[in-house]
């Protein structure tokens, strides 16, 4: 019963955490407009990592050498990700970009099952391949591949691949100092990109606020849980749970950024969540590429 009630928990924090993901587009859309994109995830990151570490000052030393290996690992693949996403995203419409890096909930099972040496079944490819439908309806107006697809393509790869190395790696009681580590590396990287040109912070107090809320509770407090959670939970599951950050996206966009509802949100919102519904609701006697984790 507890390790039930730990699954949901676990369910119910990746599900929070994308909702927090998802209430930022709308912010950082309007940010863009006067911060460069490099510019604002070096600093984003770099807010992120302080807050944390005074929050949590002895979580690094509390973890083991493998553990903070592993870490330096997760944080160079989330890294370069958002890196080649913000790059491609230059020569890529929005909307497509979204789609392809939502490519990630098909790229977690087909990695996952030789590198963790599992077998997917079947209702998780069914529910990968409603997400995948979903993500097109609410992304898709047209599509085309070039230089910024194919770097954005990348990325959604090294996303599966920090979903998949989460799944093995994170434990509940190394959370907070995997995350540490992770959004260390992740600075370094978007500072080593960005400083050779110099690097714009905000210059308005509105916009500090929407950087620290991104930091702190979108970036820090929301990759905690991530880590946490995929202790828990095994990496397929997690990825199609993630899916539902576009579905936040367009909620919030329409609730707090004044767009208007539409079918296509509608009806792509829908296959999202029916895709989450049929590896998290519908009961079946084993649960996929699951993963063993050390207790809680």
């Amino acid at each position: 019963m507890r390790g039930r009630h730990t699954t949901l928990l676990a369910t119910l924090t990746l599900v929070a955490v994308t909702a927090c993901w998802g209430s930022t587009f709308f912010l950082i859309k309007d940010l863009l407009e006067r911060i460069p994109v490099l510019d604002f995830l070096a600093v984003r990151f770099a807010v992120a990592t302080v807050a944390i570490v005074l929050i949590f000052p002895r979580a690094v030393s509390r973890l083991g050498p493998d553990a903070r290996k592993q870490s330096v690992v997760l944080g160079l693949l989330y890294g370069v990700a958002q890196v080649l996403q913000t790059a491609g995203l230059e020569h890529t419409p929005a909307s497509v970009s979204g789609f392809i890096t939502g490519m990630y909930v098909v790229f977690t099972p087909l990695l996952a099952a030789p590198i963790l040496r599992e077998r997917i079944g079947g209702l998780t490819w069914v529910a990968v391949a409603v997400a995948v439908v979903g993500l097109a309806v609410l992304s898709l107006d047209g599509f085309s591949v070039g230089y910024g697809e194919v770097l954005i393509l990348v990325a959604a790869v090294l996303y599966a691949l920090h979903i998949v190395g989460l799944g093995r790696w994170s434990t509940a009681s190394d959370a907070i100092g995997m995350t540490v580590v992770q959004l260390g590396v992740v600075t370094v990287i978007c500072f080593v990109v960005t400083a050779p040109d110099g690097v714009v912070v905000p210059d308005r107090p509105g916009d500090w606020a929407s950087v620290l809320y991104m930091a702190v509770f979108a970036a820090a407090l929301a990759l905690a849980g991530q880590t946490w959670a995929q202790a828990h939970l095994p990496p397929t599951r997690s990825a199609i749970i993630m899916t539902l950050e576009p579905v936040f996206a367009a909620a919030f966009a329409v609730a707090l950024g004044g767009e208007d509802a539409t079918m296509r949100m509608l009806v792509g919102g829908t296959l999202v969540l029916a895709a989450m519904l049929l590896v998290e609701v519908i009961p079946r006697r084993r649960v996929e590429a699951e993963v063993p984790h050390i207790a809680v």
